[in-house]
């Protein structure tokens, strides 16, 4: 499988992911005044995110054609 999710990118997922991981806990638990169905949104935008940051590949970025890793990393 071919990576095309670069360094810079990974961090930003990462982030992303726990942002929204976080905040669909919130509003789950009723911490944030928002509609319960945002919880499992926000709960598979965080799990996509972070599942994407950890195989270092988007099938959105596959789809096209776009790729974030330096031109030497992604023969890999």
């Amino acid at each position: 499988m071919v990576t095309n999710v670069g360094s810079t990118d990974r961090k930003f997922r990462i982030a992303a992911g726990a942002v929204a991981g976080v905040a669909s806990l919130a509003v789950l638990l009723g911490s944030v005044p928002l509609p319960a169905v945002l919880s499992p949104v926000l709960g598979t935008v965080a799990a996509v995110t972070l599942v994407t940051a950890s195989v270092r590949t988007c099938p959105i970025y596959s789809v096209f054609g776009v790729d974030s890793c330096p031109p030497d990393s992604s023969a890999s």
